[in-house]
């Protein structure tokens, strides 16, 4: 069924839907409603010589120059010519579908006095897998993501190129095989189709939803190094968190309580420490702060998918326009340079937890580097090595963009909120993340495999493991490891293991 785009209510769910199931989209009748006479009364405005910024005006610091009525038309097409300035490397399709999912979202609210040609264009593009070709970098995330945008445009001008049926084509080629009109571009039809920090928040949705999902496989794999080192699980019991206050806490003690339920550490028949260090027993406050902060990012992302991010906006039923900065990304730039630091500080508890496992003063009997024959073999020793890289690399993503802007415009647009460096640098830090979690979960698996003659496991904790050793072996004897580690890597970002957990213990929500 077709997801319908009413500008109300479009989640971070039905994003990944669209862009990465191809999931049909619609416009409702009482959207095309709204957009015609938002249009309408441009168009009054337009006869009665109004200046208007970005209809009969140039844009920036040209806006005070005042464009006559020949000019307006031409004037939409240069626009964006001049803004489709992006560079490198493009866009993966999904980025570039949830944007344009995104773009149709503020423009059915009927606030941007566009024509509705131009939002039926972009769903007939979602629906016939015609998707732009997008430069990835080149936006500073205000006015909005003004290249990479601009670069879908081009498409409505019959230019630019486009993906379609796995080739990439010139615009108007992808356009004429798919079936689709090229609507042109009339009285602000182009800054209309522009002016939103679109891409960076649409990259903000499907961050945000792997998150989730890596954030509850790290809750997996922590109750699985826990079990190996006999951890003393009374810091895990929810009423210490409910006392506290903090939903994410109480959430993470829950779910750790799930996946070891049934096994002997769970029922209090394993001997342990009256308390254990820091990355043993604060786990639930350490993921479930990265939780709460998802849960923030969450509801900011969303009010920017249904809010009306453009410049100006137009009320038909005041006959009023109002020139802002409501195309501005800092909304979402800060809340994900949030993520950032969640995501490295959940991976960096997620290593010390694998330190433990390798040494031996600390692993509570386990063999040193998880190797029968130390010495002659080194066991994972080089894996901590591995995940340590890559965890500096996150720190050093982690520094937060929205506080990095560099005046453009010729100072007019002197504060930018920077938000495409805060989306870039997220999915680096996560691909980061995928490794070192399936470090942790490999070295987990590896010290259960000493211990299971010793006393049983949780239910989730044994699934985990039996999906793991679907794809990595027991290190009997040292091997290469990159491929293990790849593998891990791999298992973590296809989420099996979170999937096949969840249908035993049920879900870790």
């Amino acid at each position: 069924m077709a997801i319908i785009l009413n500008g109300y209510d479009l989640t971070i769910e039905k994003v990944v839907k669209i862009a990465r199931e191809n999931e049909k989209v619609e416009i409702p009748r009482e959207s095309l409603e709204r957009i015609n006479a938002c249009r309408a009364m441009l168009e009054e405005k337009i006869k009665a010589h109004e200046i208007m910024y970005g209809v009969n005006t140039g844009i920036g610091e040209f806006s005070e120059v005042v464009l006559s009525d020949e000019q307006m038309e031409d004037f939409q097409r240069y626009l964006v010519y001049n803004h489709a300035a992006g560079i490198g490397d493009p866009a993966p399709i999904e980025y570039v579908r949830g944007a344009m999912a995104g773009r149709i979202n503020v423009l059915v609210k009927g606030n941007s006095g566009c024509r509705p040609e131009i939002p039926l264009t972009f769903a007939a593009m979602l629906n016939k897998g015609v998707t732009p070709y997008v430069c990835q970098k080149g936006s500073v995330g205000a006015s909005g993501d003004l290249a990479p945008m601009s670069q879908i445009a081009l498409l409505l001008l019959g230019e630019g190129k486009a993906y379609y049926k796995g080739e990439l084509l010139e615009g108007k080629e992808a356009m004429d095989r798919a079936g689709i009109p090229i609507p042109g571009l009339k009285a602000r039809d182009g800054l209309s189709a522009i002016n939103g920090s679109n891409l960076l928040t649409a990259m903000s949705a499907l961050m945000l939803y792997d998150a989730n999902r890596w954030l509850k496989q790290a809750e997996i794999a922590a109750a699985m190094s826990l079990e190996a080192l006999k951890a003393n699980m009374k810091p895990y019991t929810p009423l210490l968190h409910e006392v506290r206050g903090f939903k994410g806490a109480i959430r993470c003690a829950k779910s750790i309580q799930k996946l070891i339920k049934g096994g002997d550490l769970a029922e209090g028949k394993i001997k342990c420490k009256v308390q254990d260090a820091y990355s043993m027993r604060s786990t639930p406050q350490v993921i479930g702060a990265a939780h709460d902060a998802i849960v923030y990012a969450r509801s900011q992302v969303e009010i920017e998918l249904n809010g009306v991010g453009d410049n100006p906006v137009f009320f038909p039923d005041r006959k009023l326009q109002l020139t802002g900065a409501n195309f501005q990304g800092s909304p979402v730039s800060l809340p994900m340079d949030m993520i950032s630091v969640a995501i490295t500080m959940v991976s960096v508890m997620s290593e010390r937890r694998m330190n433990r496992l390798n040494n031996p003063a600390l692993s509570v009997g386990l063999p040193a580097f998880l190797t029968k024959g130390a010495g002659m073999f080194s066991g994972m020793m080089l894996s901590q090595y591995t995940a340590d890289m890559q965890i500096v690399e996150q720190k050093i993503l982690s520094a937060p963009a929205s506080i990095q802007s560099i005046p453009a415009a010729a100072d007019q647009e002197d504060f930018v909120s920077m938000g495409m460096n805060t989306a870039i640098k997220n999915f680096q830090i996560m691909d980061n993340a995928y490794g070192i979690l399936g470090i942790e979960f490999m070295a987990a698996a590896q010290a259960l495999d000493f211990r299971e003659e010793e006393y049983g496991f949780g239910a989730g904790v044994t699934k985990a493991k039996e999906v793991i050793r679907k794809y990595v072996e027991f290190l009997d004897i040292d091997r290469p490891l990159y491929p293990d580690h790849t593998k891990m890597k791999e298992l973590v970002k296809s989420c099996e293991i979170l999937e096949e957990v969840e249908q035993i213990v049920g879900s870790l929500e």
